[in-house]
């Protein structure tokens, strides 16, 4: 009998519950990097460069090097990214 990761049950079970719409889930098996992850969540919250980068609290300047790819985001910030993506409302609450 195949022994799964507890880490990633669990990490697979908060993104069934934040993540409600199955279509919005990015699989833990695919392990996107930040720079792909990165271009599905820009492209998916629908906010202009500078929305987002107020909602992230950077600069547009650092948005642009995510773009790119001269910079990779963090975790933290790839996490923050996908709550925007998740609640679009957010960003205009972090802004």
């Amino acid at each position: 009998m195949e022994s799964k990761d507890p880490m990633l049950e669990l990490l697979s079970s908060l993104e069934q519950i934040v993540f409600k719409d199955d279509s919005q889930i990015i699989s833990l098996a695919q392990k996107p990097t930040a720079f792909t992850e990165f271009e599905q969540l820009r492209k998916g919250s629908g906010l202009k460069i500078d929305e987002f980068a107020r909602a992230m609290g950077v600069s547009v300047a650092m948005v642009q090097e995510w773009e790119s790819r001269r910079e990779k985001p963090s975790v933290t910030e790839l996490k923050l990214m996908r709550l925007i993506q998740a609640d679009p409302a957010l960003s205009k609450q972090l802004a």
